[in-house]
């Protein structure tokens, strides 16, 4: 028995060490996350100006190499900046990131199937919103929205639109896509034509915008008598005194299942 005991003890004193190692380094990991990634994407990983990450599978990083990497470098076009955390600590978060997505995926309170029906009908959604390539391209694609925002996120952008609209150009994200930069602009050409809409791509000579019909129009700046940029201003209008609180919901339920699937 004493013999068998003493076997025993050192396999018990390893196994509590590799216990109080693994949560260590979870917590340091919870502690990383907090602080470089929670603002966007959550403090529990559900999702808020950036995706969801409690999910079982993450579209652009499907193993943990390719979610080191997508952390160390950023994604281009994208508001996801690159990370200037040390290789060690990237590894503790990756492990931390990717046990949140063992985590119960976040319920939201909302019926999907009602959810699409007030996009359809009463929201009228479509009269600006592309999903996989249907309907109007004036606002932003929302195909693949459930990848790209939560659930806090998506009620915020139904009641108060322009919270997330950049209010000036020091609020303008650098590096991001110019078509996530919404921006509504005005023009008046030298020869006295007047055109409003959104903003689709600029750069130092030219400029080119959507009107609300869905006609594109590409201009030179020198040809411009004046260029109006209506910062932290949108089309879209709140949805507040429009629905009550258990359609918001559904609807919500709804652009969470957009997922990117044709």
């Amino acid at each position: 028995m004493n013999k068998a005991l003493f076997l025993f003890l050192p396999l018990l004193f390893a196994l509590l060490l590799n216990v109080r190692s693994s949560n260590a380094v979870a917590q340091s990991g919870a502690q990383l996350y907090q602080t470089h990634c929670a603002a966007c994407h959550g403090q529990t990983g559900a999702g808020n100006s950036g995706p969801p990450l409690a999910v079982p599978r993450l579209v652009r990083a499907t193993d943990e190499a390719s979610l080191f990497n997508l952390i160390k470098a950023g994604i281009a076009g994208t508001e996801m900046p690159s990370s200037r955390l040390e290789d060690a600590q990237l590894k503790v978060l990756v492990a931390y990131v990717r046990e949140l997505g063992q985590r119960p995926i976040e319920r939201v309170a909302g019926d999907a199937v009602r959810g699409a029906q007030l996009y359809a009908r009463k929201g009228n959604c479509a009269a600006c919103h592309i999903v996989n390539g249907r309907s109007s391209a004036y606002g932003p694609d929302l195909s693949d929205i459930g990848l790209r925002r939560g659930a806090k996120h998506l009620l915020t952008s139904l009641i108060d639109p322009a919270a997330d609209v950049p209010k000036s150009y020091t609020q303008y994200r650098p590096g991001t896509a110019v078509a996530d930069n919404f921006l509504l602009v005005r023009v008046v050409t030298k020869a006295g034509q007047r055109l409003s809409g959104v903003r689709v791509n600029e750069d130092t000579f030219t400029i080119h915008l959507r009107e609300p019909s869905g006609r594109v129009h590409s201009f030179f700046k020198s040809e411009l008598r004046a260029l109006h940029k209506d910062w932290g201003k949108t089309s879209m209008p709140s949805y507040r005194g429009t629905m009550n609180e258990s359609e918001l919901n559904d609807l919500v339920a709804y652009l969470l299942t957009l997922r990117g699937e044709r």
